[in-house]
């Protein structure tokens, strides 16, 4: 797949954190810190705004607390992220640095409530995270039905974030989740989608974007892994109780594994949303099982950004990706797989783009 050859260059808009519009272009930052992005977490950066160059509102578009940056490839006119400005400083030095958070970090500035519903999972995430929609970021719900019910309780007195209440109904088999950037109908600024899917991203065993070597990758890594929580030919989920009134799931086996010559890892977990629910439990370890069976494969690497696939639109987060070694010391054959973007790290500076790739049965 050819790619454009142009290096990553963005444009920085600074803007009012509650309705999204425009305040000031912020030509002079440079990046600090590489960008991140990550799937159902939040992630931080640090850029730079140098002041000779800076706009005469530059203060007023860089508040903390008040304010929102976000970043435009100025290729493809797509926005790649936006970032909530926590922190700002400077003094007799000729920049100021902004510390900065992904929109998903202000989950954890807001609390559920008391919430208990009986209703599909994509339900109880909108539910459970009904405070962002007030006095909020332009945050608007973007969610599809998993066809996964479950019960889920919080009580106000519980002090749950919803960043929390929403990682733990993921880490137990539930939907996926991130926060997008797109500009809003008149281009004057940027609303803030929050994808909730059963799988966030574009899944295919035939994707466009591939990263190669030969090619735009300049190193890789593939870590494998059968460690505990990673690899498991045997799961059971357990619940509320104790002793033979513990509430469990059924015992799922992967026998054609076990058939075939793997030898019998247990693995055995207590998924704190499901503890009164034993369909939930089941089904939290037949996704447990599926994601374990085989170990966890996980692809780092790290390509030329201006020949690389580009962030924000060939793939975002949950996209599938194509990785093609033609040959390498771990790979003296090469290598063909597919797997899913579960984070990116963007240096524009250095032109290097590395997403996180993890091989997953869904492709």
């Amino acid at each position: 797949m050819t790619m454009p050859q142009r290096p990553v260059v963005l444009a920085w808009y600074g803007c009012d954190l509650a309705s999204g519009q425009i305040i000031e272009e912020l030509r002079s930052i440079t990046v600090s810190q590489p960008l991140t992005g990550k799937l159902c977490a939040s992630s931080t950066s640090l850029v730079s705004l140098a002041l000779d160059g800076a706009p005469r509102g530059w203060e007023a578009a860089t508040q903390q607390g008040r304010t929102m940056l976000v970043a435009v490839d100025t290729l493809t006119g797509k926005p790649i992220g936006a970032w909530l400005t926590l922190t700002r400083a400077g003094g007799s030095d000729p920049a100021v640095d902004l510390g900065l958070v992904s929109p998903e970090g202000y989950f954890d500035r807001r609390y559920t409530g008391t919430y208990t519903g009986a209703d599909d999972q994509a339900a109880i995430l909108t539910g459970t995270g009904a405070a962002l929609m007030v006095s909020a970021p332009p945050f608007v719900f973007d969610a599809q039905a998993t066809g996964t019910s479950q019960t889920y309780s919080v009580s106000d007195g519980d002090d749950r974030t919803v960043l929390s209440v929403w990682q733990e109904i993921t880490d137990a088999g539930g939907p996926e989740w991130t926060v997008g950037c797109r500009w809003n109908s008149t281009n004057t600024g940027f609303v803030l989608p929050v994808l909730i899917r059963p799988r966030v991203g574009t899944i295919t065993s035939t994707p466009d974007p591939v990263f190669d070597l030969p090619g735009c990758i300049s190193q890789y890594t593939l870590t494998e892994s059968y460690e505990t929580g990673k690899g498991a030919t045997r799961v059971t989920e357990y619940g509320t109780g104790e002793g033979v009134s513990r509430l469990r799931s059924d015992i799922l086996t992967a026998d054609d594994l076990i058939a075939a010559g793997y030898c019998l890892f247990e693995y055995r977990g207590t998924p704190a949303d499901a503890a009164t629910d034993p369909v939930q439990l089941t089904a939290t370890a037949r996704t447990d099982l599926a994601a374990m069976r085989t170990g966890s494969a996980v692809w780092a690497v790290t390509a030329t950004a201006s020949q690389a696939p580009r962030l924000g639109r060939d793939f975002g987060l949950g996209d599938s990706i194509g990785v093609q070694v033609r040959t390498s010391p771990r790979h003296p054959d090469g290598a063909s797989t597919v797997a899913r973007c579960w984070s990116w790290t963007l240096d524009p500076g250095a032109d290097q783009i590395s997403p996180i790739l993890v091989e997953d049965d869904d492709t």
